[in-house]
């Protein structure tokens, strides 16, 4: 029997890369995904590949859209069991010293806001049940900090600590949650850093490699199920052995 059978899910980011592998993953586990992206074309494509699964449109940043999103997610879903916060950027290679305010924003607005404003309408919606679980996408950057990465990193740290913060606000309820910090994955992210970079944070990985976006998903799918029942409010790595705390 899949372990998600009859659960419903919303990820976010998962048009493509890692979101799309966790997508997949929970739905080949029998849930019924909602996947949420910015861009609903691809979005729309990566739903029919993935069957058991629908597109919305949605920028995270924004919080009506979110709220339209989730209206229309959860009047197909008509409940909701399972956000998956994946919706995130990397930004670009720059130090702090040449780091244009505009930036800062664009990051932070992305991987932080948006996991708040996801996570509170997913909250909204899970109390009524009295269960739940989140699970949201932090970084090894998050625990470390990367030099050139100032915004990627303090926002995945914004995550870890907000997924501490909401996991004691509503562990009475019935909802779970915690966050996965995962070191560089082989995905679409690398996209926006050259490959020097690339290449050095690989070299930090004692495993050698790179993560796939499979692996990281397994973590999450472990997370969302009642496999992990006793478990909130943690940061689990997926980090091939880099991370030191």
């Amino acid at each position: 029997m899949p372990t998600l059978q009859g659960k419903t899910a919303i990820v976010t980011g998962a048009a493509r890369g890692i979101g799309k592998a966790i997508a997949n993953r929970l739905a080949n586990e029998g849930a019924r995904v909602a996947i949420l992206d910015v861009n609903l074309e691809m979005a729309e494509a990566t739903a029919a590949e993935t069957g058991n699964a629908f597109a919305v449109q949605c920028d995270v940043s924004e919080w009506d859209s979110v709220t339209d999103a989730f209206e229309t997610a959860l009047a197909k879903l008509t409940h909701l069991d399972i956000l998956i916060n994946n919706a995130g950027i990397v930004g670009n290679d720059i130090p702090v010293k040449d780091l244009d305010v505009s930036e800062w924003d664009r990051v932070m607005n992305i991987n932080l806001r948006g996991t708040y404003l996801c996570s509170r309408a997913a909250v909204n919606a899970m109390l009524p049940r009295k269960s739940g679980v989140i699970v949201s996408m932090a970084s090894i950057s998050g625990k470390e900090g990367n030099a050139n990465m100032a915004p990627y990193s303090v926002s995945k740290a914004g995550v870890i600590n907000f997924t501490k913060v909401l996991a004691k606000e509503v562990m009475s309820d019935g909802i779970r949650v915690n966050c996965v910090a995962p070191a560089l994955i082989d995905s679409p992210l690398l996209e926006g850093m050259e490959q020097e970079r690339v290449d050095f944070l690989t070299s930090k990985i004692p495993i050698g490699r790179l993560g796939r976006p499979e692996e990281v998903a397994a973590t999450f799918h472990f997370l969302c199920s009642d496999e992990s029942s006793f478990t909130t409010g943690q940061c689990f790595d997926c980090s091939g052995g880099r991370a030191q705390f």
